[in-house]
């Protein structure tokens, strides 16, 4: 049975969707394809969201071209959240991401990293709660640590993380843009 949040998510990301190919302008005109790392973090896992998330990304044209679930132990987490190191919730950070398993995937699809943030929604899912309240994180997280996903927030955080998972993907087949 699918939790009633995926009709929710799907207009949301319909409105988005619009909304971005309307008032979006590029300096060459149109999109490109990217692509962008997303995580299901441990509490999607546990809380049965797998499923309805990866139906929910494959509805909205995005393409899984890798996935894997792993269980990610302290040195991997603290390196791969290493620019949160001098934070005060990073301790708690890494007890949260190696508290259960988690998927890793890697998304691709025109406009990847800003549609998936989209989809997310804000950081804080108690601030999504309000202010996008159809997004993943306002249905299945919690606050700002448990938030249920994750994904690259740019094109350079993207050529980072997705090697750090699939060191078989390399950063020119990641970045299909002109940009670099």
């Amino acid at each position: 049975m699918r939790p009633p949040f995926v009709g929710f998510i799907r207009k949301f990301f319909l409105l988005v969707l619009v909304s971005a190919l309307c008032c979006s302008s590029s300096t060459h005109g149109s999109t490109k394809s990217e692509k962008t790392l997303a995580i299901i973090k441990p509490d999607g896992l546990s809380g049965n969201y797998t499923d309805d998330i990866k139906r929910t990304i494959l509805d909205y044209g995005f393409s899984i071209i890798k996935e894997k679930i792993v269980q990610l132990d302290e040195i991997t987490v603290k390196r791969f959240y290493a620019e949160h190191s001098s934070k005060c919730f990073f301790s708690s950070l890494v007890k949260y991401m190696t508290s259960g398993p988690v998927l890793v995937m890697v998304l691709d699809k025109d406009n990847a990293i800003a549609d998936w943030r989209a989809l997310m929604g804000p950081t804080d899912a108690n601030k999504a709660k309000i202010t996008h309240p159809h997004s993943i994180r306002a249905l299945c997280g919690l606050d700002t640590e448990k938030n249920c996903v994750h994904g690259s927030d740019s094109l350079k955080s993207a050529q980072r993380e997705i090697p750090f998972f699939f060191g078989e993907l390399s950063a020119d087949v990641i970045a299909e843009h002109d940009e670099l």
